[in-house]
């Protein structure tokens, strides 16, 4: 009997230490409790902003074209009437000091004329189908001269050789990174320094940069466009104002803003 008591009592026992589990997992899945969900962190105050500066040289290099354009009954004739042009003004140009780096054809064309198209008083036209009466050539080199001081009279030089297109001049500096650095330290300054007035404004402060981005250049002024012509080797020297050329820097910054 006292066997039999003490067997009974452990499998009461053993089903009393599981009933809470069974309870535990009999309770239906919405009654269950789950941790709450996280809350989100607020977005970062970005701000962006746009900043330019400028720096100004005296430049050391003008840049012009120079050319030739000639005519001929035919394509030939245009063409040998244009190289011994254009031979004499590169010469020209060797001649004044400007090396062989700094003298490149950029233009070379051979076209043909036709005759005008004439409209008599009876309404006809004259010539209604296209007809070539000749050829032209125009032939340019661009240049980059390197003495200043010598830009107008290389110019009447290249006039009373045979040069009948001239183009320019634009002005530039030979090396222009330091002068650009300097634009760019300004611009990034005055990008900082509004940064810091709109985070004040705001009752906060520039936590970190986020990005950087650069545009700029140079800031020349109007080039004019001559067209020189054959009297002008008879006049006084032509005269060259350079002035100053700008380079420009601009930044486009975001600032990260916190408390």
């Amino acid at each position: 009997m006292k066997l039999l008591r003490f067997a009974l009592t452990r499998t009461v026992l053993a089903r009393i230490a599981l009933a809470p589990i069974a309870l535990v997992s009999a309770l239906p899945a919405s009654a269950q409790v789950s941790p709450p969900p996280p809350v989100a962190a607020p977005p970062p105050t970005v701000l962006s902003l746009n900043a330019e500066a400028r720096t100004f040289r005296k430049p050391d290099l003008a840049v012009f074209s120079a050319g030739v354009t000639s005519q001929g009954k035919t394509a030939a004739a245009a063409l040998t009437a244009n190289s011994a042009d254009m031979n004499r003004v590169i010469a020209a140009l060797k001649a004044a000091g400007i090396a062989d780096r700094d003298i490149h054809t950029s233009n070379l064309s051979l076209n043909p004329l036709y005759a005008p198209q004439v409209v008599r008083a009876d309404g006809q036209v004259e010539n209604p189908e296209p007809r070539i009466i000749g050829y032209q050539v125009n032939n340019q080199v661009t240049v980059r001269q390197r003495k200043l001081a010598d830009y107008g009279r290389v110019l009447d030089t290249l006039v009373s050789v045979g040069a009948n297109q001239v183009n320019g001049p634009s002005f530039e500096l030979d090396n222009s990174e330091a002068a650009l650095d300097e634009a760019r330290f300004a611009a990034m300054t005055k990008a900082r320094q509004r940064a810091d007035l709109y985070a004040r404004a705001a009752g906060l402060r520039v936590k970190r940069i986020v990005s950087i981005s650069e545009g700029g250049g140079y800031s020349p002024p109007p080039m004019p466009m001559l067209y020189a012509k054959a009297a002008m080797a008879d006049a006084a020297p032509t005269p060259v104002a350079a002035g100053e050329v700008g380079l420009t820097a601009t930044v486009s910054v975001q600032f990260e803003l916190a408390p």
